[in-house]
């Protein structure tokens, strides 16, 4: 029996060479060489560039504050280091755990509300899309509900000066349908859309 262990090393170290050659160098370039030949804006992250320039991510959510650009969902995202509130920070993604009933939670979409319908001169009881007011899991969610873009529309119209008609005109091109017309709901990209703003699609 004894006599019988280094051929029995010698074999388990070959499968263990086998195995981590396969899992760990073989497995991990086939399947970046199909994502790369099949996905490529995908496996590069899904850059989004503008005149040549890397200008994010269509992937990652961007903080937008200024009333000329249509706004996306809060993040709950924080610095990894300091651990002070960082929107969209993608090296800490997470969202906030916080349970419907926490008050916390309820505090602040009760003032993300306020302030929405302070921004977008909304009447006081006007009704707020709730994507527009909570975060969600990953804290990077770029993308808003067509019910979130078409509430932002007159308040981006007017700080830009264009006409409100043309303004909902882009949204509305800019609206994904469902992924393969089934699964998941129709969204708008913010930073797709704001850039054709730049881009003076709107007029």
């Amino acid at each position: 029996m004894l006599a019988s262990i280094p051929a029995e090393l010698l074999r388990a170290l070959r499968l263990t060479l086998v195995v981590a050659a396969v899992t760990g160098v073989i497995y991990p370039l086939a399947i970046t060489g199909l994502a790369q030949g099949l996905f490529p804006g995908q496996a590069n992250g899904s850059l989004v560039t503008e005149n040549g320039r890397v200008v994010g991510s269509a992937l990652i959510g961007q903080e937008f504050t200024s009333p000329r650009y249509f706004h996306g969902r809060p993040s709950a995202t924080v610095n990894a280091t300091t651990g002070r509130p960082q929107p969209y920070a993608a090296d800490n993604s997470g969202g906030s755990n916080l349970g419907p009933s926490n008050p916390a939670l309820i505090e602040r979409v009760a003032k993300e509300v306020q302030a929405t319908r302070q921004q977008d001169h909304l009447p006081p009881d006007a009704t707020i899309p709730v994507d527009l007011v909570t975060t969600d899991f990953s804290g990077l969610d770029p993308d808003i509900s067509e019910a979130s873009a078409l509430l932002q529309v007159t308040r981006v119209a007017r700080a830009r000066h264009l006409d409100p008609a043309k303004v909902r005109s882009l949204v509305e091109d800019h609206v994904h349908g469902r992924m393969l017309g089934v699964f998941g709901e129709p969204y708008v990209n913010v930073l797709e859309l704001n850039l054709a703003l730049d881009r003076g699609e709107a007029g």
